[in-house]
């Protein structure tokens, strides 16, 4: 047991002796903290499924479409200009995860992962649901293929490609949008075979991954696991077993009616391994914290209801730091968690600023490359642009026209008068801005110019305007 304890570091539990595959069964987790954990993945799994075709004034609750850079976020429109509020929501949701792994370790993994979720909550349960607990998984991989074991087998992978199939329609949804989704549905496959192809592919990396590499994904593939060991501390709350309870002078012995083990010098486990075959990535968590622990919870309910039966304490594994195992010490908001708390908060503020600031129609007016100004009749001097209207609303924007804001004189739209712009989309064109030599100061100005709806002043922007450099 104690060279055991001591390279069980050496490599990971997925892995066996001659460097294979070892294929982990799981014991079918139950307890308190197990139906807590299905509450919270229903509704995220409600939430997942639904969100692409929820919509809050007309916009997709969340999408990210790449391919044509646009964006929801909870309803909110994100084109590329609005690339900098995409970028600190994104760096406030880092800091998030980073405040509440230094605080409860790798509680995202366990509770809120939609890999975990999937695998434990969905896959799982339908395998034990067609296959049994652990003893009858084992028992039915040993088996040769007789009719019994086809007929598991086929329908548990039939069942795991339908769903596999629709998580990737999902997260097709959430790329291009679940109206266009719709569409091609109605359309037939045969009319959008490219997007068939990719859909497949999809399918086949959602099936390979809960079907085949499970666990490994949480092991070898995600970084977030690397990171713990960069931000846990002796403070932090993790899924942890109580050494100093659980071993005492004499360590570990199996249970025996009406033994004294603390006379024996013995600690409360009992050795019964049942932690370990109830974990999903196949640690033993009694060797401590470790890179493959996704803070589950299994093992908790599983020691829990063996102390039970064996009239001892529960909390032998719970939720506990380090300190507070060795040194009794109770959760403290440390220096460190205020540091992290002060910067989420401060970004979250100027995130929340930035959304009530953002205009709902983003100007861009750019002198036209390559093009100096034109000297007219009567001492004008003009210079042309090209214009970029976005429209973030789900409105068309009648009776667009631009007003020149900082100096007397005229626009002139090649286009004509007023155009509209459409609803979540842009309107481009050129124009012209026409000065008296007199009103300009230098060979180089800025022009601040308004753009106007209905009358209405909407948007502001500014532009660079080149006049001669003798200008009196």
């Amino acid at each position: 047991m104690a060279q055991d304890q001591e390279n069980f570091r050496d490599s990971i539990g997925t892995i066996n002796e001659e460097g294979k595959r070892a294929w982990i069964y799981t014991k079918k987790p139950s307890g308190k903290w197990y139906t807590y954990r299905k509450y919270v993945s229903y509704f995220l799994l409600t939430f997942l499924f639904a969100a692409p075709f929820v919509k809050i004034n007309g916009n997709q609750f969340l999408m990210f479409n790449v391919l044509e850079r646009r964006f929801n976020i909870f309803g909110f429109p994100f084109w590329p200009q609005d690339f900098h509020l995409f970028v600190i929501s994104m760096i406030i949701g880092v800091i998030f995860i980073a405040l509440f792994t230094v605080a409860f370790g790798r509680i995202f993994c366990g509770w809120m992962c939609p890999q975990t979720i999937f695998l434990e909550m969905v896959f799982r349960r339908i395998e034990y649901w067609i296959d049994g607990d652990r003893g009858a998984q084992i028992k039915l991989e040993r088996q040769e293929w007789n009719a019994e074991k086809i007929r598991k087998r086929v329908i548990k992978w039939i069942i795991f490609f339908i769903i596999s199939f629709l998580i990737a329609n999902v997260f097709l949804a959430y790329l291009i949008g679940s109206d266009t989704l719709i569409a091609y549905v109605n359309d037939g496959p045969l009319k959008h075979l490219s997007t068939m192809i990719a859909l497949l592919i999809f399918t086949a990396v959602f099936y390979w991954v809960f079907v085949w590499f499970r666990e490994q994904v949480c092991i070898i593939a995600c970084p977030y696991g690397r990171m713990q060991g960069v931000l846990l501390d002796n403070k932090s709350i993790v899924v942890a077993y109580d050494h100093k309870r659980g071993e005492l002078e004499n360590g570990r012995k199996k249970f025996r009616k009406n033994e004294d083990r603390v006379a024996l010098g013995h600690g409360d486990c009992i050795d019964c391994f049942q932690c370990v075959n109830v974990c999903p990535t196949g640690i033993d968590i009694r060797n401590g914290t470790q890179l493959e622990c996704v803070n589950c919870t299994a093992c908790i309910d599983e020691c829990d209801t063996i102390m039970e039966k064996v009239n001892l304490p529960k909390g032998l594994i719970r939720y506990a730091s380090e300190d507070e195992i060795t040194k009794k010490e109770k959760f403290k908001f440390t220096l460190r968690l205020k540091g992290y708390t002060a910067v989420l908060i401060i970004l979250t503020g100027i995130l929340v600023g930035m959304l009530f600031l953002r205009n709902d129609l983003e100007a861009n007016i750019l002198r036209l490359p390559g093009q100096l100004y034109e000297r007219k009749e009567g001492n004008i001097i003009s210079n042309v642009y090209t214009f970029k209207l976005v429209n973030k609303t789900i409105d068309d924007i009648e009776n667009v026209n631009f007003k020149l804001l900082s100096h007397k004189g005229t626009i002139v739209l090649v286009r004509g008068k007023d155009f509209k712009v459409p609803s979540q989309d842009l309107a481009e064109g050129t124009l012209f801005i026409e000065i008296n030599n007199a009103a300009i100061k230098s060979d180089k100005e800025k022009v601040k110019i308004g753009v106007y709806s209905n009358d209405v002043l909407i948007e502001t922007t500014i532009a660079a305007f080149l006049a001669p450099r003798s200008y009196k």
